[in-house]
């Protein structure tokens, strides 16, 4: 097997690092030592903020480190996604935007995080996180009907690529000098539910993504260097009520007041 077609596979073993199953997790995982919480004013949102967290053990308190900082989500907000809880647990209402392909919304909820990436050919100094350098042939596929939905490929590996639609990760731009991949609709996958969802760096403020959480240059390599695999770090998102709602339940961090 190549090194392409192994790193193809990352983002979905990344998913399944944590101990409890995504449809059957009841909780914050035990595991979890990390975790940043997205959230934004309302549904419709595209700008909110970042807080990082972390805690010793499973049964300590969570620790705010850092500041937090500017973000934007997708350009039409953010709408109920496949994690690690499902949505019901999460407090979805019946009304509530859920996530689809092609939607131009972030995925709300909780999730694991895959593989980093970027332009450089070795990883940012200091950062532990498995790491894909990108070239010309590196795609992310959001054909729903293809078998490799949801994953970045290398095209020269793949004999006889089966989709019509994909992003290719080499970009004209900095958007992607920095980046990791959220573990969202990935295990397991369901054909339309959303694919390629990222963080990565953004257009600038108030400038919304086709699905990602953006954020300055500084801010995502900041990330890069501080994610610890060993710790399982965690991304939460979502607007700021649901979470206030339901935090405490699922044992997520209180958010500095006025944030």
């Amino acid at each position: 097997m190549s090194k392409w077609i192994r790193l193809a596979w990352l983002p979905i073993f990344a998913a399944c690092v944590l101990p409890s199953l995504p449809a059957r997790a009841q909780g914050m995982p035990e595991a979890a030592r990390q975790i940043v919480v997205v959230t934004t004013a309302d549904w419709n949102s595209v700008s909110g903020t970042l807080q990082r967290f972390a805690r010793d053990g499973s049964n300590d308190k969570w620790t705010a480190v850092g500041q937090p900082f500017p973000i934007v989500v997708g350009k039409t907000g953010l709408a109920w996604g496949s994690g690690l809880i499902p949505a019901k647990r999460l407090g979805a209402d019946a009304g509530d935007p859920v996530k689809q392909e092609g939607d131009g919304k972030a995925p709300a909820g909780m999730f694991s995080l895959g593989t980093a990436f970027g332009y450089e050919p070795q990883p940012l100094a200091g950062s532990r996180m498995s790491y894909m350098p990108l070239t010309s042939s590196v795609e992310c596929v959001d054909d729903a009907k293809s078998q490799y939905y949801n994953r970045i490929v290398d095209r020269r590996n793949i004999g006889a690529p089966d989709w019509n639609s994909s992003e290719h990760m080499l970009r004209d731009d900095e958007l992607y000098h920095w980046g990791a991949y959220v573990n969202h609709n990935a295990h397991p996958t369901r054909p339309g539910g959303g694919s390629c969802i990222f963080l990565h760096i953004w257009r600038g403020a108030g400038q919304g993504t086709v699905g990602c959480t953006a954020m300055p240059k500084e801010d995502i390599q900041q990330l890069l260097e501080w994610f610890d695999p060993a710790k399982s770090p965690l991304l939460v998102q979502m607007p700021r009520g649901r979470y206030e709602q339901v935090r405490q339940r699922l044992g997520w961090p209180k958010l500095p007041a006025g944030e």
